[in-house]
């Protein structure tokens, strides 16, 4: 296999510009993953941003190694794939079972009920059929 220097500028350019753009959609998802204040914030940065980011720096690695390698290398499309099926239902997950854990805990300031989807029962509502 040959180095970055043999690589030709039709190749060079796509895969500087989706490096880069890969690593500054990554860098942001991680940033939104510091600054934002509560769980249910938290988990759309990296969970937007990893599949995106990772779209751009595997596409870069395809284009990359199709040129240095003079032939189409398509392993970077299982993973891509792989990463599309599993990134959101992970994510998903993950805010379900924090969800359920505020809702079971009965946290009001967590930020389960922020949307009105979910009301936690109050404690006179118990045992009470129809209510």
């Amino acid at each position: 296999m040959s180095g970055i220097e043999h690589i030709p500028a039709w190749a060079a350019l796509p895969v500087a510009v989706l490096l880069v753009l890969g690593a500054s959609i990554v860098l942001v998802g991680a940033l939104g993953l510091l600054r934002l204040p509560t769980f249910y914030q938290r988990i759309h940065g990296p969970a937007l941003t990893v599949t995106l980011g990772a779209g751009c720096l595997l596409l870069a690695s395809m284009v990359y190694f199709t040129a240095a390698q003079s032939r189409p290398v398509i392993h970077e499309i299982i993973i891509a794939v792989f990463i599309l099926m599993t990134a959101p239902v992970v994510s998903m997950t993950i805010m379900r079972a924090a969800v359920y854990r505020d809702l079971r805990a009965r946290k009001h300031e967590a930020g389960a009920t922020a949307g009105d989807v979910y009301v936690i029962p109050e404690e006179s509502d118990k045992g009470i059929p129809g209510q």
